[in-house]
C-alpha cells in the first residue's frame, strides 16, 4: 500500500492545468501562516527556494508540493488534500488574481495507512 501525503481535487487538478498553460511548470509550498495565512502558495517552478529544512511531500497534478519540517512535524499525521474555491488567493501566489484560491483540507490516517507510512520509512 503505498500512501500519499498530499492529494488534490479534481477541481484543483484543472485549476492546476489552467495556471500551468499561463505560467509554465509550478510548483507549491504550503504557507506557514505568515502573510497570506496557511493556504498553499503557487509558484512558477523555480520562483521560490526550497531550503534544507522544507519536506516534499509529494506532486499535485505533476507539480512538487513542499511543506516546512515544523509544520510537517504538526501535520505528519494527516493526508493534505489541495482543493479549489472561489475568493481571491494569496498576493504572491499565482492563484491571486484569477478569483480562486487553493485550500488546504486534511483528513487523519487509518491504522492501515500510518502502519504502511512506517514500513515504507523503515524501508528507506
Amino acid at each position: 500500500m503505498t500512501v500519499d501525503r498530499v492529494t488534490a481535487t479534481e477541481e484543483a487538478l484543472a485549476f492546476i492545468k489552467t495556471l500551468e498553460e499561463k505560467h509554465g511548470s509550478l510548483m507549491f509550498h504550503q504557507s506557514g501562516g505568515c502573510c497570506d495565512g496557511s493556504s498553499p502558495m503557487c509558484f512558477a517552478r523555480g520562483e521560490f527556494r526550497i531550503g534544507d529544512s522544507d519536506v516534499y511531500l509529494g506532486d499535485i497534478g505533476g507539480m512538487p508540493f513542499y511543506m516546512s519540517q515544523d509544520q510537517y512535524e504538526y501535520w505528519k499525521h494527516t493526508q493534505l488534500i489541495i482543493d479549489v474555491v472561489d475568493g481571491r488567493g494569496g498576493m504572491f501566489s499565482l492563484d491571486g488574481p484569477e478569483g480562486r484560491r487553493f485550500l488546504t483540507r486534511s483528513r487523519m490516517y487509518s491504522q492501515d495507512e500510518r502502519e504502511a507510512m512506517k514500513k515504507e520509512e523503515t524501508a528507506n
